[in-house]
């Protein structure tokens, strides 16, 4: 596993990263601790350096198990945790005010069982707290060494270089893949010009990407991605011709869907990491694998051609969640 270093800064860490958000929240599957402890001790083994939670995984068990995982690896590994939300949870709402976000911060610590909190993103732009206030408040926990880098989630463009101008953005954290492309288009030239790292989650398109899921698929009761418009049966349908064009290329390459899905955000831009989760052992076997999978700019190319005539139906989220993102 080689690494990366996040934009300008000295944050270095493995190309591929873990996110840990599906071991105990999202799909609507209990998993078995242990398990999941054994998981993380593989990613270890395997070279893997990042490890991505929140507080609001669970609410606050990723972090425990994160934090109870990675103890023994303490010096190791970074681990990146995110505030932003109400006690509650994704449904309480927004919540960034410089008070909440230290004690969001203690708490913190205390589950991941770590004296200062690698990477530590804002989860979501609450648009009641200037940004100025927020990245000041971070600025001062990495003062007093509580936490040693500041990111951004789904943050915009007017958005970063505002924070970036109090204190220095070493990473922004939003959706990317081939599934979504949108950050292309003004985000990554900024994150370019202002020396930021950029860590995609669901860069294998919430599994899509896998080819794993059909139009036939019947997700969970309570998995997330039975409110995700891009998901519902129709749209599935429709979206199967990118997964299509992925699996070819991948049978050409003697590789599978999801490996091809990572190279190809690989090949994208040397500071960035993306963070596929997973909470099955041979998922991440298979993922990892993804960093020997070598596209040519042939390769490359033909996917933009290629892509460039297929059109992606339906909303990444939720209206009501969609309402989370900045602009």
């Amino acid at each position: 596993m080689k690494t990366r270093k996040l934009g300008n800064s000295n944050l270095e860490v493995s190309e591929l990263g873990l996110g840990c958000m599906g071991m105990s929240f999202g799909y609507g599957v209990v998993v078995d601790k242990n398990e999941m402890i054994a998981l993380i001790h593989k990613a270890v083994e395997s070279g893997v350096t990042f490890f991505d939670t929140a507080e609001v995984y669970g609410p606050f068990t990723n972090e425990e198990l994160v934090g109870e995982a990675l103890a023994p690896f303490r010096n190791e590994v970074q681990i990146a945790t995110k505030f932003g939300f109400d006690v509650g949870g994704i449904s309480g709402g927004l919540n960034s005010r410089p008070e909440h976000i230290r004690q969001v911060v203690e708490a913190s610590l205390k589950r991941l069982r770590v004296e200062s909190i690698d990477l530590l993103y804002q989860h979501r732009v609450d648009p009641n707290v200037p940004i100025e206030d927020v990245a000041g408040t971070v600025k001062d926990l990495i003062a007093e060494g509580k936490v040693k880098y500041f990111g951004l989630s789904e943050a915009g463009v007017k958005t970063i270089r505002r924070a970036h101008a109090v204190q220095p953005v070493t990473a922004l954290q939003s959706e990317y893949s081939l599934f979504w492309r949108e950050p292309e288009a003004e985000i990554m030239p900024v994150l370019e010009e202002l020396g930021i790292g950029f860590v995609p989650f669901s860069p294998l398109g919430k599994g899509f990407l896998t080819g794993k899921i059909t139009e036939d698929t019947t997700f969970v009761a309570n998995d997330f991605r039975n409110t995700v418009p891009r998901f519902n049966v129709e749209n599935r349908a429709a979206n199967m011709a990118l997964v299509d064009l992925i699996t070819k290329i991948a049978t050409e390459k003697e590789a599978t869907p999801a490996q091809i899905a990572l190279s190809w955000i690989l090949a994208q831009k040397p500071w960035i990491v993306p963070i596929p989760g997973t909470s099955k052992l041979e998922r991440f076997n298979e993922n990892i694998g993804a960093v020997n999978v070598m596209l040519t700019s042939a390769d490359l190319q033909k996917i933009e051609e290629a892509t460039a005539k297929i059109t992606i139906l339906g909303e990444r989220y939720a209206a009501a969640n969609a309402q989370m993102i900045d602009r």
